[in-house]
């Protein structure tokens, strides 16, 4: 369902622009520069309307926290959420998942965020999800050794296509649930993930921790 064309996008962007990176290939390698006390870097693809962002961001104000949205019409309540609880440690990029070694430098990200990612049904969409092999050996190149990845979504098969995908990129997978919120709220959820909750949607959630390429065999070939 396409989000609704927000009133005075453009003034609302522009009150809020200091949150904004207009032109993120020029921090490449120099991130750092934004928060020079930051004790690490944690990246968010596709933050949406931001409660998690932000959550996350006013919890952990020792880390710079970069969020990445596609959707100008979501990023900016993302940005006003951020602004409204005076938040100095996270900053928006309008940009794509495929660009990241173009905006980072190697080992640059200590820790990257997929929350509830489009999951692409079909084979032929396969390559298109942020969790594919080809995806995954992308995010290396910018996650530092031992980085992690955290996925959530609600898309049972898409989890299951996504447990296959981490080791073959050279991920070690750990806190695997299939119903992360059975005993109890467990971390901070996006609006999306609540309303989900609340309906019964099981959320499944995993852990990918970069570590050494497994050998590929022979006959196997680079995605």
């Amino acid at each position: 369902m396409r989000m609704r064309k927000k009133p005075n996008l453009l003034p609302r962007m522009e009150r809020c622009g200091d949150l904004l990176v207009r032109e993120p290939e020029a921090l490449r390698g120099r991130w750092r520069e934004k928060m020079p006390q930051a004790q690490a870097v944690w990246l968010e693809l596709g933050c949406g309307k931001g409660r998690f962002t932000v959550e996350t961001a006013a919890q952990h104000p020792e880390v710079l926290y970069i969020a990445i949205e596609r959707v100008p019409d979501a990023m900016v309540i993302a940005m006003e959420r951020a602004r409204d609880l005076g938040l100095n440690n996270v900053f928006f990029l309008d940009d794509d998942a495929a660009r990241l070694p173009e905006l980072f430098a190697p080992e640059e990200v200590d820790r990257l965020f997929i929350n509830f990612c489009d999951p692409w049904p079909g084979l032929r969409h396969a390559r298109r999800r942020l969790t594919s092999e080809g995806f995954l050996l992308t995010y290396r190149k910018v996650l530092a050794e031992g980085g992690e990845i955290h996925f959530k979504t609600d898309n049972a098969d898409l989890f299951r296509f996504s447990l296959y995908q981490f080791p073959k990129a050279g991920y070690e997978l750990s806190e695997v649930t299939r119903d992360l919120h059975a005993g109890g709220i467990q971390g901070v959820m996006t609006d999306y993930e609540e309303k989900f909750h609340n309906l019964g949607t099981p959320i499944n959630r995993c852990v990918g921790t970069k570590c050494p390429m497994p050998e590929r065999k022979e006959h196997e070939e680079a995605p």
